[in-house]
């Protein structure tokens, strides 16, 4: 369009990056595994500050884009939770309820469809594997390493296809 100015999109994962999850791991960290209760707690994760600094950051000349493999079901969680820590507005995109693949396909997936239509600045993510990925698809990514990985979220995003 003419005299639009496009700006390029910065791509941020939540769990991990801006919420802090670990408080509700101990639900899937174990056999039989809780998911009700792990995202029932959704709705009390702490704000990780430097992921939330980061935000406020490229939301000054970025669009932003929320990437996140929680499912569909938590959107209106999640979108009061970014409400209620001043995290700025953004294109949220969930995973389908039905969506069981490995979260760096699901989100390598996610993001050849948003490079289709706008330039992607930054991919800021928690999970080694999908940033491993989103490199070799040669997207320019963003280790979000200030909390450590667990085990349990790693076989969740990874193996179960559930966050």
């Amino acid at each position: 369009m003419v005299g639009q100015r496009v700006r390029p999109l910065a791509v941020f994962d939540v769990d991990g990056v801006v919420a802090d999850v670990r408080h509700r791991l101990r639900h899937v960290a174990r056999r039989p595994k809780n998911w009700a209760a792990f995202f029932a707690a959704a709705a009390r994760d702490r704000p990780l500050t430097p992921g939330v600094d980061l935000v406020h950051e490229y939301a000054h000349d970025h669009d932003l884009v929320w990437l996140t493999g929680r499912p569909e079901h938590l959107r209106v969680v999640t979108e009061r939770w970014f409400a209620e820590h001043g995290l700025p507005e953004g294109r949220l995109l969930m995973r389908p309820e039905t969506d069981r693949r490995p979260a760096r396909d699901y989100k390598s997936d996610r993001l050849r469809r948003l490079a289709a239509a706008a330039t992607i600045a930054v991919v800021v993510d928690d999970d080694p594997a999908v940033v491993t990925r989103l490199k070799r698809d040669g997207f320019p990514v963003r280790l979000a390493d200030w909390v450590p990985y667990e085990r349990s979220l790693r076989e969740a995003q990874e193996r179960l296809g559930r966050t």
